[in-house]
């Protein structure tokens, strides 16, 4: 707390505009010479806040990061700027005009939903974090929009708002939560907090198991640029539904209760469905979509005869087929001159770098090797990128 609010004086947002661009090699040199003319935990303060700020900008907009505070748990748990906007859009069509953001962190949420318009409740416990998220919706002039306040969020009465958002911690002293019981607060608890508002979405780990889903609930799996960011359960909208929605975009593939594909022998192309897709249990709906089956009964690469366009999975031409062999694809990589080697994996034991390793490609080309299990065997498929899909 003494350190954020030695930052929030005009010295120390001078000194966080002075060190804003300094690079980790260079911080020893400036932090030297800065101290002699200001306090030293000012000074180890604001290089401290400019590390996070430029850790940050990978999850929020730049400009907006060298604005923001942080704390080194703020940065590793805050939900990614495209995703929180994302999901406020979602609110704001559904109608709601207030929410109330439980376990609200460093209110990056709080901060997507302010800038749809929607009026925001932000709670959480934890003195210094509940400060900055305080000090963030000052600094990006949206105080009128967010209110922050300090306690525990099982006290808060939120039936006065239209929606509840809750985002538990789902990190320990040993790491990450896969048990929703062990989130702070429990899962249990938030459902019952969502049951009793309007709508809800209780963002949880994209491993969350279907049979945890609530009956009464929706539940959406999102990725943002290919990588599985967070699953979110739905109140107030669908019971039951479940879809997968890949960011940019959004495009959003739901679910149509089809069987699981058939087993089929591999084609020319392979696709790759996207993680959102395979957390939701939607890959039956990629291999309608292109006409496919699966490679093997327990692996998500479906295979097809014809390139079919689709949102939702990456397409890759297939110029061989190999029982798995280091030898017979070392061989295979140095005819081809293939220098660049992407190696992707589902049902293999073998790691990338190793493979890689042992090859040693070398040459002009490149190509795509998926280290697999056809027909329950172990198999190396060659290919590259479908340009028309």
């Amino acid at each position: 707390m003494n350190d954020l609010d030695a930052l929030l004086t005009p010295e120390g947002r001078a000194l966080l505009d002075e060190v804003r661009d300094t690079a980790p090699a260079d911080e020893l040199a400036v932090a030297t010479r800065l101290r002699r003319e200001h306090p030293a935990e000012l000074v180890s303060a604001a290089i401290g806040q400019a590390r996070l700020r430029q850790r940050a900008a990978a999850k929020f907009a730049a400009e907006d990061a060298q604005r923001m505070f942080f704390t080194p748990n703020g940065v590793e748990q805050s939900t990614r700027a495209t995703v929180a906007t994302y999901r406020a859009r979602r609110l704001k069509e559904l109608g709601v005009a207030s929410v109330a953001d439980l376990c609200c962190g460093i209110g990056g949420d709080a901060i997507a939903l302010a800038r749809v318009g929607i009026r925001v409740l932000a709670v959480d416990r934890d003195p210094l974090t509940a400060a900055v998220a305080r000090a963030n919706a000052d600094a990006l002039g949206l105080a009128d929009l967010i209110e922050v306040r300090e306690a525990d969020v099982t006290e808060v009465d939120a039936t006065p708002y239209d929606a509840v958002f809750v985002d538990p911690a789902r990190r320990g002293g040993r790491g990450r939560i896969f048990d929703p019981e062990a989130y702070s607060p429990p899962l249990s608890w938030a459902v019952d907090t969502a049951l009793k508002s309007p709508h809800a979405a209780l963002k949880v780990a994209p491993g969350i198991p279907h049979e945890a889903v609530p009956a009464e609930a929706e539940a959406e799996w999102i990725s943002d640029g290919g990588d599985v960011k967070e699953a979110v359960l739905w109140f107030g909208t669908a019971p039951g539904a479940v879809r997968a929605t890949l960011l940019p975009g959004p495009r959003t593939l739901l679910s149509r209760g089809l069987p699981n594909p058939e087993v089929r022998s591999v084609g020319r192309y392979l696709y790759e469905p996207d993680g959102a897709v395979i957390r939701a249990h939607l890959v039956a709906e990629v291999a309608e979509e292109v006409g496919g089956g699966l490679v093997d009964e327990t692996i998500a690469y479906v295979t097809a005869d014809e390139a079919r366009p689709t949102a939702y999975a990456s397409a890759y031409e297939i110029t061989d087929q190999l029982h798995f062999s280091v030898k017979k694809l070392k061989a295979l990589l140095r005819e081809r001159e293939v220098g660049v080697l992407t190696v992707k994996k589902r049902g293999s034991a073998v790691e990338p770098e190793e493979l890689r390793r042992k090859v040693k490609p070398h040459g002009p080309h490149s190509a795509t090797v998926f280290l697999t299990r056809v027909a329950g065997a172990p198999t190396m498929l060659i290919g590259h990128p479908a340009q028309d899909t």
